[in-house]
């Protein structure tokens, strides 16, 4: 008998794309689109502090990655809260600042970006599509089980509530009408002699349109998780990159609104690759709470074990341990006083 044919689906196995990999992907500064609206001089003092902190990383990365280490800065544009602004007068401000003082940023990307990539066309052909990442992401997101629930409180993916232990159980129907039963407070999975204990909101369901159509606000922790995730590499959309920086050619002009602007830009043509097996984060010291909450979400997504262990893989082969847990490729510093 004549061998049948075989059968498989077309969707059974999508080829997994590397990106490009710098060792080291620095964040050049933060700010809130009411500092970038509020004059210069708060911005070119912030990197003033930062061009020696980047030199001084540079540097120190030679120690890890070789003598010719593979470096790359970028910044993170707030037009995800703040939509009523424009690209022209924000960024004029914020790169003559950077020009001025002798800060290099190689990669320009949109808060807004981490909540929805716009599909990307080039002479007429759609080389990417529109990508809904937040839900993306979303749908990644495992939450612990919490022993003795008794499924009073809505879960993770519907309340849009994360944290990283046992909540208080003050919140109970009837607790004052008990005082016999005693008080237990909230207590951090893991903990070692005390709890840091710390409850994240990622999202919140909110009325729009004359109040008449139900939408997701989503967090400023949660948009950064996923910052973080797309300068690790992690994200992939059918196997395909997710938000590949897009050239920015000198001279152009800047688009009216932020979304006609890509997710992330390359400013500079010859920077090293926007991603990295490591990212450094350079930031004002009053965003501490918001890098805890990354680090809380940031342990509780599921993300794709092929992606993992390519990059695991690319270091192993570069000569580096790579940890698979990405929270252990986080870094940073924070600038007190600012």
């Amino acid at each position: 008998m004549e061998n049948a044919p075989g059968y498989s689906e077309a969707t059974e196995h999508v080829r997994t794309s590397a990106v490009p990999l710098s060792h080291v992907s620095i964040e050049v500064g933060h700010f809130y689109m009411h500092d970038l609206t509020n004059g210069v001089d708060r911005i070119k003092a912030q990197f003033r502090r930062i061009v020696p902190l980047v030199a001084a990383f540079t540097e120190s990365a030679k120690a890890e990655y070789g003598p010719n280490p593979r470096v790359s800065t970028c910044f993170l544009i707030d037009d995800y809260f703040r939509t009523d602004t424009k690209p022209a007068e924000i960024l004029g401000r914020l790169l003559d600042a950077a020009a001025e003082t002798g800060l290099r940023i190689d990669y320009l990307a949109r808060e807004a970006g981490c909540w929805e990539v716009p599909a990307v066309v080039q002479a007429g052909v759609l080389k990417s599509p529109e990508i809904k990442l937040a839900e993306l992401v979303r749908g990644r997101i495992v939450a612990e089980p919490e022993e003795g629930t008794n499924g009073r409180r809505p879960p993770t993916a519907e309340s849009g509530w994360l944290c990283n232990g046992k909540r208080a159980n003050d919140s109970r129907p009837g607790q004052a009408m008990h005082p016999d039963e005693p008080y237990e407070p909230p207590e951090e999975f893991g903990r070692r002699e005390h709890s840091i204990f710390l409850d994240v909101e990622m999202w919140a369901t909110v009325l729009k349109n004359r109040r008449t159509e139900v939408g997701t606000k989503w967090s400023c922790p949660y948009l950064a998780s996923i910052w973080q995730l797309l300068r690790l590499g992690m994200l992939r959309y059918e196997g395909r990159p997710i938000a590949e920086p897009q050239p920015w050619v000198l001279g152009s002009r800047w688009p009216d609104n932020w979304w006609e602007m890509p997710t992330v830009l390359q400013l500079e043509p010859r920077a090293k690759p926007f991603a990295a097996y490591q990212s450094l984060s350079i930031l004002p010291q009053r965003y501490v709470g918001i890098e805890h909450a990354v680090r809380v979400i940031l342990d509780h997504v599921q993300l794709d074990d092929e992606v993992v262990d390519q990059i695991v893989g690319r270091g192993r082969d570069e000569g580096l341990t790579v940890p698979r847990k990405v929270t252990e490729r986080l870094g940073h510093m924070l600038l007190a006083g600012s």
